[in-house]
């Protein structure tokens, strides 16, 4: 089949040639929100603390989506790599119904649990009134992105990153051409303030999912997902959920992290509750290389195991953590750099931009030991053990983090917070070397992945 370049390949140009494209795509994924969060900033700063109030309940969607579609990816690599072509066609088609639901299912709680959930946090009706108009909008498109995601796992889980990234570039495209359109009411547009951001980003993903279905029809998958396999196989759903499920954990938790951090960040000012937005928004496009990356070593990670290539499987990860550190080390750098500017992006409140520039100093003093966590998460979810990688992320956002976070406030007082996200990543980088020492493929409990 044409997927055995991922077994033959020499490592560093592979990892290359398969990470480099979905560096591109995280970098547009990422764009999304930081244009939307640029755009929208030029309104009020209140409509930024909307949008900020917003992000956790949006990115527990996201997670849902996207940690199913991993399980997807890491289901169809293996199948590939171990030559079976009718279990990885039922990955993919089975994979897509239930995501397809996952997306209805968030769309209808999140719109209804919204006002509530808002109102734990702020009780400016303004700030309120401005976040009901983005997410009521924005959260219509969760069946959409849901369906996305899955093509995107797909493609790239037989090697066609080109194509992920290609589709994700054309959303963003229109994505950043609507939003000044639709938000401040260009030409024939009505302005329509921060809804017009959500429905920008909307038609975004729209557009997104419609080139990835051309490229289906011009440039047909090595996969079958038809309705011959639409009846669900207990065995391929076990295995689907075992990483999504996984997976949609560590990916929600960022959200569960959040929305604490602004309880006690709140209990100081608001202001600081909107600089933890911008920080996360900034993490976000920081990361977005060593995410990029990971995402690249998946499918090789999963397809070199079920080919029985575990020689191949250690180089690809020792490969990637270098390459990882060395992007978060420039991370570092550049907060130091011009703290000013990437928060100055968000807000033009002189003490909000300063007090950002503390943050950023003090967080990104664990950005290059974080490689450490983020590439054995990674390769764990790529050789399909979702388990051991949700056990990393717990570590990181649960028993370190949370508390850290309200003692070190207590003590510190604000910059306690900042700090214990540092405190955070060295802990972290610790826990994450001894699992995958013990879960990785030369670990005692390797044997465990699809028995």
């Amino acid at each position: 089949m044409e997927q055995t370049f991922m077994k033959e390949k020499k490592i560093l140009p592979l990892v290359l040639s398969m990470s480099l494209p979905m560096v591109i795509s995280m970098a547009v994924n990422s764009l999304y929100n930081i244009v939307d969060s640029y755009f929208v900033a030029k309104l009020n700063e209140e409509a930024m603390t909307a949008l900020s109030l917003v992000y956790p309940v949006q990115n527990m969607i996201n997670a849902i989506a996207i940690g199913f579609a991993i399980g997807i990816n890491a289901a169809v690599a293996y199948y590939l790599g171990a030559g079976d072509q009718e279990q990885a066609d039922k990955a993919a088609t089975q994979g897509m119904l239930l995501n397809i639901v996952h997306g209805a299912v968030l769309m209808v709680i999140s719109i209804a649990v919204m006002p509530a959930f808002l109102r734990m946090f702020s009780k400016d009706e303004t700030v309120i009134r401005m976040a009901l108009e983005y997410s009521n909008r924005a959260f219509l498109f969760a069946v959409v992105i849901a369906m996305t995601l899955v093509y995107e796992k797909v493609f790239q889980a037989v090697g066609k990153m080109k194509v992920s990234m290609f589709s994700m570039m054309c959303g963003f495209v229109a994505n950043i051409i609507l939003d000044p359109l639709m938000i401040f009411g260009i030409g024939f547009f009505p302005a329509m303030g921060i809804a017009g951001a959500a429905y920008a980003t909307g038609i975004g993903q729209v557009l997104t999912l419609v080139v990835y279905l051309i490229f289906c029809r011009i440039d047909p998958l090595p996969l079958n997902m038809t309705r011959k396999y639409v009846r669900l196989d207990r065995n391929i759903a076990a295995r689907l959920y075992s990483v999504g499920l996984s997976a949609t954990l560590s990916l929600a938790l960022p959200s569960l992290l959040i929305s604490v951090l602004n309880g006690i960040l709140a209990g100081f000012s608001e202001k600081y509750v909107l600089v933890l937005g911008v920080y996360y928004k900034l993490q976000t496009f920081i990361y977005l290389t060593a995410n990029g990356i990971i995402q690249g070593i998946r499918p090789l990670m999963g397809y070199n195991f079920g080919a029985g290539e575990k020689e191949r499987v250690k180089q690809i990860f020792r490969t990637t953590l270098v390459l990882t550190m060395g992007v978060m080390v420039v991370g570092m750098i550049l907060s130091w750099l011009i703290p000013e500017k990437l928060i100055g992006l968000f807000t033009t409140s002189p003490q909000t931009v300063q007090s950002g520039v503390t943050a950023l100093h003090i967080i990104s003093l664990g950005f290059v030991v974080s490689a450490v966590s983020v590439t054995c998460s990674g390769a764990l979810e790529g050789l399909g053990k979702g388990q051991p990688s949700l056990y990393i992320s717990l570590f990181r956002y649960v028993f370190v983090i949370m508390p850290a976070a309200f003692l070190l406030s207590r003590v510190m007082g604000v910059n306690g917070v900042w700090t214990a996200f540092c405190v955070t990543e060295f802990v972290t980088a610790g826990a994450a070397y001894l699992i995958y020492r013990k879960y990785g493929v030369n670990g005692s409990r390797s044997h465990e992945l699809y028995n």
